[in-house]
């Protein structure tokens, strides 16, 4: 019998589409979606299940942003034949994300005892939003945002991928918001800072998707529900990415920073009551 049922799954699958891209942290909107419901979040399947979500949302943003993707690629197929391409900035990106992966590619393997145990409690969750919003906050108010897309480098794209592990260890601190704010403090505008984070989480999390997927499948978590989830959080997350893209262009990051504080002084409450157990 499948520890997560079809309907648990489709409300998981819309929160992880909500909050996936959104500098909120999907991770720990799962974690507390998953606690209120009394689904063990730190059970192997119940992690297993949360990653290969994702992918769902993953392949909103293949889809969504499908002609920068083959364009690159094409630019990056172009540059490993012929020499004379590899100057070319569409080149050298696809070579930045891959490189941008590995630390935390490293840190996740090593870690991951530590990351499907003691760091994945809702108490790490609750403090790693409130600690999170800080950085967020600071990051968006030193920012100089006056750096577009093209005036990107591979030190950048070095920072904002190593800046993934933050929320690899402490869920709750949130996997857009760790690499948006340290784009923001390398000088890119929001909308540059947001584009780069769906660019480099594309790999990072599809390969998480798929590692994890033998352990969703093979311990508790049924297909059904994995299905379910998987096609709510790609639809929800299109649709979500679509609106963010828009509200960046006109907003600062002040909204999900209070949304964030508020979010994690309610775990912490909830927690301290005895209503959740982290």
């Amino acid at each position: 019998m499948s520890v997560i049922t079809v309907g648990q799954a489709v409300v998981l699958g819309a929160v992880e589409g909500v909050t996936e891209f959104l500098p909120v942290s999907s991770t720990g909107h799962l974690k507390i979606a998953e606690g209120l419901m009394g689904i063990p979040v730190d059970d192997r399947a119940v992690v297993g299940f949360s990653a290969v979500v994702q992918v769902g949302a993953i392949a909103a943003v293949l889809v969504y942003f499908s002609r920068d993707i083959v364009r690159i690629a094409s630019a990056w197929g172009r540059g490993l034949r012929h020499r004379e391409e590899r100057d070319r900035h569409d080149y050298r990106f696809a070579w930045w994300v891959v490189w941008a992966t590995v630390p935390v590619v490293a840190v996740g393997l090593a870690a991951k005892p530590f990351i499907e145990g003691p760091l994945a409690s809702l108490w790490v969750v609750a403090g790693s939003l409130v600690a999170g919003s800080g950085v967020m906050w600071a990051a968006d108010r030193a920012g100089r945002h006056t750096r577009g897309e093209d005036a990107a480098s591979f030190k950048d794209a070095m920072l904002v991928g190593a800046s993934q592990i933050l929320a690899l260890l402490f869920p709750g601190f949130s996997r857009s918001g760790a690499t948006m704010s340290t784009a923001l403090v390398l000088g890119l505008d929001r909308v540059a800072a947001t584009r780069l984070s769906f660019f480099l989480g594309i790999p990072a999390l599809t390969g998480a998707g798929v590692y994890e997927l033998k352990d969703a499948l093979g311990t508790g978590v049924g297909a059904a529900p994995l299905a379910a989830g998987t096609v709510v959080s790609f639809v929800v997350a299109y649709a979500a990415i679509a609106w963010l893209l828009k509200f960046v262009a006109k907003h600062s990051f002040s909204a999900f920073v209070v949304y964030r504080v508020v979010v994690g002084v309610l775990l912490f409450g909830l927690l301290g009551a005895g209503v959740l157990h982290g």
